[in-house]
């Protein structure tokens, strides 16, 4: 389980339409739960050109049930469903029915049902539910109001610990309770983002862990009884913990942390702090997934090496490396063993394939995958796709800055749309995309998708290059990659687009702010404008996180430095289109990031489409809403580098 993943409630504002010139005032179009401005009517031949490719969906393993069949989300109508599949290849039948996309499901051991989450608009408050597959009903278990997360049961299936915001609204204490009835008893009350991590084999010790920072976290072994809490591994310098799990016999704890060492590596040590070792010593990337089977017999984990998974499986009985299936080179995610032990499922994404649900049974000489589920791809022939290349290219400082490049056929010279992933402690992965495949295929456009310093998956020294005052060095690096691209003969450096969502939509801003000058346009997805109001308005449980990777606003010199970095401030430099795109009821930049920014733009005679919805947070998570926003993009891409 990890211990990062932290994300509010919806907004309540009054909609005006913003800022424009006089001479040519931009008008607010609202279409359903779409606020629209200064975007062209969709041509009806444009939307019948993408339909395919935005009908495809992708499988998620949620987990085993007790009977041996699985739960999956996926998507059949507008939304992200809890499905059941009970055997290999068998119809996908469809658990809940809601308007909100389901936010993972966890099974009860007991296989009598399955906790889910749930949240409204988008504003990432969940609410944990408890669906009973005997009669089909489901049940709220939390209170209706603070952010509920988790939901990790005990052995026994008889209670389940979660994390919750309830008691302050700012720091994510830890609860238990049982999914027969609502109402939790709270097991760790404490400053800061806490969550659960594994339940020791006899339901007596909570293991949990505290986030801090991408770089530095913190796992404790909780009395369930006495609530009494002991630290695992103290360390006087800090610490990153990705995940754990206790071994079969109570006795000591597998997982994986970056101590002593630049990458995540895989780990066990006894309870008592005896008997440490590291088991992927000889493995210079990180290990980012972890499970231990139910009877104590294999222990699988994933690495990532460079962008793809490699899945691994050690024999325990052993103590040596165990045959694994030739898997085809992609991403795997979400290891599962069934109840039995005898069938660990993953789920495999690629370029060429969506994700989709597969299974193998160890101990084979020669194991071989079972495929669970074939996810649709609009009729398209996925296997078709563009397999991405992988390049470096030297940044200012000499540093080599990886990235996916996919090129349309043809000589070129293309012309080119930079992605830029969000996090900032994130990774760019070469996976199924079938938007960026139109960019590719229908429109010609190559797209890059570069992995600035700040990244995961390149060590802990990579990580960190881009805190505090070197913020603006990856932003560089989008400079460098420009000069990359000007040197290629198939790639056109006067008809280039930035683009990226989140921290992404940031560094498209200050992209836009700084290298102006070399960009057709850009477009930015909930990005943040300006890192003092960012850091002032986003929700409550986030601020102290959010502080740590980009600096205490509350620090004169650090705010003065925010506010000169910040791209609002720089706005006045953006003479080239931008397309902004934002959800009302985002917990983690706030619409208000974005408003700003297209008032300050269009205040300063700047071009800005615009698009917000008032059903989304974070991202857009509705299909209806997704489509509209493709369709926008597609057009703009259209409208300024003259793509076909």
């Amino acid at each position: 389980m990890s211990l990062s993943k932290f994300a509010g409630t919806a907004l309540a504002v009054a909609l005006l339409p913003l800022a424009a010139s006089a001479a040519d005032p931009v008008k607010r179009v609202e279409r359903g739960a779409l606020v629209i401005e200064g975007i062209p009517e969709i041509p009806p031949a444009l939307a019948e050109r993408t339909n395919r490719y935005q009908q495809s969906r992708g499988a998620t393993l949620e987990g085993w049930l007790a009977d041996g069949s699985l739960l999956i989300s996926t998507r059949f109508g507008e939304t992200a469903q809890i499905h059941r599949v009970l055997a290999p290849g068998a119809a996908r039948t469809q658990l809940t029915f809601f308007p909100e996309p389901i936010n993972g499901a966890s099974p009860s051991p007991d296989g009598k049902g399955f906790l889910f989450g749930k949240d409204n608009g988008g504003n990432e408050f969940f609410q944990l539910y408890f669906h009973d597959l005997a009669s089909g009903e489901y049940r709220l278990l939390t209170d209706g109001k603070s952010r509920n997360t988790g939901g990790l049961f005990a052995e026994t299936g008889e209670q389940f610990a979660f994390s919750t915001t309830r008691r302050n609204g700012r720091d994510s204490d830890i609860h238990l309770a049982t999914p027969s009835q609502p109402g939790s008893t709270p097991l760790v009350e404490a400053e800061g983002s806490w969550s659960a991590v594994d339940w020791s084999p006899d339901g007596r010790t909570l293991l949990v862990g505290r986030y801090i920072s991408a770089q530095e976290s913190e796992l404790y072994l909780v009395d369930v009884q006495s609530r009494e809490r002991r630290r695992f591994h103290p360390a006087n310098t800090p610490i990153a913990f990705s995940n754990a799990q206790f071994a079969k016999d109570g006795k000591g704890i597998y997982y994986i942390s970056d101590e002593g060492s630049d990458f995540q590596q895989l780990r066990y040590e006894r309870l008592d702090g005896s008997g440490a070792k590291v088991l992927t010593a000889d493995l210079p990337w990180d290990v980012d997934g972890l499970e231990r089977s139910p009877d104590g017999r294999w222990l699988a984990y994933t690495a990532n090496v460079d962008g793809a998974s490699q899945l691994k499986l050690i024999d325990l009985k052993t103590g040596k490396p165990a045959a694994v299936p030739a898997i085809p080179v992609g991403l795997i995610g979400s290891l599962s063993f069934d109840h039995a032990g005898k069938r660990l499922g993953f789920v495999l994404n690629s370029p060429r394939s969506a994700s989709d649900v597969f299974s193998f049974v160890p101990g084979s000489n020669k194991p071989a995958l079972t495929r669970w589920t074939t996810s649709e791809t609009g009729g398209l022939k996925a296997e078709t796709f563009t397999e991405p290349t992988l390049i470096r290219y030297p940044s200012f400082d000499g540093r080599s800055i990886p990235s996916f490049l996919y090129t349309p056929k043809g000589a070129g010279p293309h012309p080119v749309l930079i992605s830029i992933h969000g996090g900032p402690e994130g990774q760019s992965q070469p996976s199924y995309n079938p938007t960026t495949e139109f960019f590719v295929r229908e429109l010609g456009i190559a797209v890059l998708t570069p992995n600035v310093r700040g990244s995961t998956g390149y060590g802990k020294t990579y990580l960190g290059l881009d805190n505090g005052y070197q913020r603006e060095d990856s932003v560089k690096d989008i400079g460098a990659l420009l000069d990359w691209i000007a040197k290629q003969p198939n790639l056109d450096a006067k008809r280039v687009v930035v683009a990226g969502g989140s921290y992404g939509g940031y560094m498209t801003l200050a992209a836009m702010t700084h290298y102006n000058d070399r960009l057709a346009g850009g477009i930015d997805t909930v990005g943040i404008s300006n890192f003092v109001t960012f850091l002032t308005n986003t929700q409550d449980y986030r601020r102290d996180l959010r502080r740590v990777e980009y600096g205490d606003e509350r620090d004169p010199q650090m705010k003065a430095f925010l506010e000169r970095i910040s791209p609002q401030t720089h706005a006045a430099k953006i003479t080239k289109p931008m397309l902004i795109v934002q959800g009302l009821n985002d917990p983690r930049v706030p619409y208000t990031e974005s408003e700003q920014m297209v008032a300050t733009i269009r205040g300063n005679g700047g071009e800005v489409w615009y698009l917000l919805a008032k059903d989304e947070g974070h991202g857009f998570r509705k299909k209806g809403n997704r489509d509209y926003n493709s369709n926008a993009i597609v057009l703009f891409l259209q409208k300024i580098i003259g793509t076909p």
